[in-house]
């Protein structure tokens, strides 16, 4: 297959563009997402034989080979790069007139995908889909959930629409944040442990903290919170495990391990948290600000705008 320089490309990418098939880029797009042709193949509710019949007649359209793979791994080259730009904002535009169309007609209709941690999913979702539900009935959600540190990288990669998770320090640039909750970082114990309760109301000596195992966040907001509070007390904390979720902090505090950071919520929708006691423990963390996340140049989309609205109101 022929080399064709970025001009090139870029004429044949529009005049391809202007013509072809919204499924043959939906197509191109989940693989360039996944870099994995079954699961691409899954979400285009084809067979993964059918999805590399699309990318190859997309590719003899293009003029250019948009994916390097071989029996291990797939990944994009310059040329699919460049056009998984294109593809972008092409199905972007075609989404935004059809749901302009669509709200001219007062009824939107479409789908909008939505990460958060399954915590998320219960303590903020309930109210918030079942009032989206009644006002747009014919938007359907696919919610994904996992690890609550994913939810920026997941809204900035382009893998979802929104977002629920916890507001850093600074917000990535062309990122808007939609406050919905604030809730407490707060240090637990289980309740019948033996460890020494460091601070009871007061500021704990180094002493004290150094005979204490901590079990922390692996990384993310809760660990670099949990970082900046001993480093601005001079402590230097005794960690016993640094784990990943805050459910299983839960857990592990629950049996014994240590004393753990979590946010209040995780722990007041913990089927553990009779197992656990919150320390009063001085000075207090800083609190997590829990909202949605989304690109700002697609709260143009009537959907995704339509949902940002509705949070308004508050879970």
């Amino acid at each position: 297959m022929r080399k064709l320089n970025y001009l090139q490309l870029s004429i044949a990418f529009y005049a391809i563009l202007e013509r072809m098939d919204l499924r043959v880029l939906q197509h191109f797009l989940n693989l360039a997402d996944s870099l994995h042709f079954g699961r691409a193949a899954e979400a285009s509710h084809i067979s993964p034989s059918a999805l590399s019949r699309s990318i190859q007649r997309l590719e003899g359209e293009v003029g250019a080979l948009l994916f390097e793979r071989n029996n291990r791994s797939v990944s994009l080259t310059a040329a699919g790069r460049l056009f998984l730009d294109y593809a972008r904002n092409a199905t972007d535009e075609w989404d935004a007139i059809r749901n302009t169309l669509m709200a001219a007609a007062g009824e939107l209709r479409g789908e909008v995908s939505m990460f958060c941690s399954v915590t998320a999913s219960y303590s903020f979702l309930f109210e918030i889909l079942a009032r989206f539900r009644r006002d747009h009935p014919r938007i359907e959600i696919k919610l994904h959930t996992g690890d609550p540190e994913e939810a920026i990288a997941r809204v900035l990669a382009g893998d979802e629409d929104l977002s629920i998770g916890a507001r850093p320090s600074r917000l990535p640039k062309g990122l808007a944040f939609r406050p919905i909750a604030v809730s407490p970082l707060v240090f637990i114990a289980a309740k019948d442990a033996r460890l020494q309760d460091p601070g009871s109301g007061r500021q704990a000596s180094a002493a004290e903290w150094a005979g204490t195992p901590m079990i922390l966040p692996e990384r993310g907001i809760g660990r670099s919170r949990a970082d900046e509070w001993f480093r601005r007390l001079g402590l230097l904390p005794n960690i016993y495990a640094q784990i990943a979720g805050n459910e299983a902090i839960v857990s592990m505090v629950s049996l014994g391990f240590g004393i753990g950071i979590v946010p209040r919520i995780v722990l007041d929708n913990s089927p553990l948290a009779d197992k656990v006691r919150v320390l009063d423990v001085r000075p207090e963390l800083a609190p997590y600000e829990v909202g949605l996340f989304a690109l700002e140049k697609r709260l143009a989309s009537p959907l995704i705008g339509a949902f940002w609205s509705g949070t308004a109101e508050g879970p």
